[in-house]
């Protein structure tokens, strides 16, 4: 039943890129989807795109050994820096019909700060996406009890062939597809068992008080910020992210888009979180707690619908892994290769956007076939040079104190002080230390430039 499962997943993967793929004429059909996708589609698909394995695995996992404070990110964190993408970043990005993040760096503060925001960029989000390649092949091999890099090659080729075809459009509506999945099943999980739990009010008032608490016990002030900005302002810049509300049909939908998505991600993710602080009662003594949500349904669900929950993560994966692969070739290809290579026709665009999106998806695949060191890697990618991007990003937007050089200064200190304040120094905060840090380095560059450009104009 998986392995037919999996088979009839792959068809409609493939067959949804192959049909989309006839709509693409130019390269904003490939990136951003023409700039004509419904509010629905947008909504739902940035929803997909942050819904990722790790949100019902690790959040529950993470409740369920800690309690409440556990998980900070999910979905408080992350849903919260969808409504923050809304309000201070998608109207005005949307108005000037960007394709990147890159584009308004590029306006603002030139092409040398442009090509360096790409190689800021695009690094952590290919390892990123080489440990869900890895996830997702791991799934693949217990289901079907073939090698692990058999299937971590099959998961690959998966993604990179409907995202090659598809391109956003492609993306946007098999992440309908996987996140209408993600939230059918986790509906079904939380429903079963809640009518399996003899007294549930029982459970919650034996609950121990220190489980009830959203603040980490003994965590200085320091740390309890900087657990909140890692998803609340370390994501608020991502281009998986925000090459979604771009392709939106206008800005005020773009807006509406980023909101609703924080909506829905906020609502379904209490269900991993709600199953997790009761999860000591469901299944006492668990060892692995990450397994805690797999270990339930197993138990839980009935031989069908334990399927569907396994395709619901194969879904969540997915949809994470194939916005990283076009992100990262819509930066490299539209902000790096085009500009040097000076191609001007439409069709060799989408050609080489194409090309972009395998060597990405290939290089992932390298990283994901490199064995357990992927984990010190996604380390190392959770630091690397967010704090930078966000600090340029909001002075761009909403501050006339700014200046190209102060822009390389920032990128670069964010590119460097976030690895040193967490693997050198092993500081309480490091994110946050280093955003505060890019914020001096700004202000200190182009206060002493005295040179201020105009007021960033969002007009059409």
């Amino acid at each position: 039943m998986k392995g037919l499962l999996i088979v009839f997943y792959v068809i409609v993967q493939i067959v949804i890129g192959l049909y989309l793929s006839r709509k693409i004429k130019n390269e904003a059909d490939y990136f951003v989807g023409g700039r004509r996708v419904s509010f629905f589609l947008v909504s739902f698909s940035l929803f997909a795109t942050w819904f990722g394995a790790e949100t019902c695995l690790g959040s529950s996992g993470a409740v369920y050994e800690n309690g409440l404070s556990g998980s900070r990110a999910d979905p408080f964190g992350f849903s919260l820096c969808l409504f923050l993408m809304g309000f201070l970043l998608a109207a005005r990005l949307r108005r000037k019909n960007y394709l990147t993040l890159a584009d308004f760096i590029k306006d603002r503060y030139g092409r040398l700060a442009e090509r360096l925001v790409v190689w800021v960029m695009i690094p952590s989000s290919i390892i990123w996406g080489a440990a869900q390649l890895r996830a997702f092949g791991q799934i693949l091999s217990v289901s079907t009890a073939l090698p692990l890099d058999l299937m971590i090659c099959f998961s690959a080729l998966l993604v990179i062939t409907y995202t090659v075809l598809g391109g956003l459009l492609g993306d946007i509506y098999t992440d309908l597809v996987q996140g209408l999945i993600v939230v059918f099943s986790l509906v079904v999980l939380a429903v079963v068992v809640l009518t399996r739990i003899p007294d549930l009010q029982s459970i919650i008032q034996q609950m121990p008080a220190d489980r009830w608490k959203i603040l980490g016990v003994g965590e200085s002030l320091w740390e309890r910020i900087d657990r909140w900005a890692v998803p609340v302002l370390g994501s608020l810049v991502v281009q998986e992210a925000i090459s979604r509300f771009l392709a939106a049909r206008n800005p005020k939908e773009a807006v509406r888009a980023c909101h609703t998505a924080g909506g829905i991600y906020f609502f379904t993710g209490l269900i991993p979180l709600f199953l997790g602080f009761i999860g000591p009662w469901l299944l006492p003594g668990l060892a692995d707690r990450e397994q805690f949500l797999v270990v339930l349904s197993h138990q839980y669900l009935p031989g069908i619908l334990a399927v569907i929950f396994l395709g619901a993560l194969i879904s969540a994966i997915l949809s994470t892994v194939d916005s990283i692969l076009l992100a990262c070739a819509a930066l490299f290809s539209h902000n790096f290769l085009l500009p040097i290579l000076g191609i001007k026709k439409e069709k060799t665009k989408v050609l080489v956007g194409r090309g972009a999106v395998i060597a990405t998806g290939l290089i992932a695949l390298i990283i994901a076939l490199s064995g357990n060191r992927i984990y010190d890697l996604v380390l190392l990618a959770a630091a690397f040079g967010t704090a930078g991007v966000l600090v340029i990003t909001l002075f761009g937007l909403y501050s006339r104190l700014n200046s190209q050089k102060a822009a390389l200064l920032t990128l670069a200190g964010g590119l460097v002080l976030t690895p040193v304040f967490q693997l050198v120094l092993k500081l309480k905060a490091p994110f946050l230390l280093s955003v505060l840090s890019c914020v001096v380095i700004f202000i200190l560059v182009a206060g002493l430039s005295g040179k201020k450009l105009p007021g960033f104009d969002s007009s059409p």
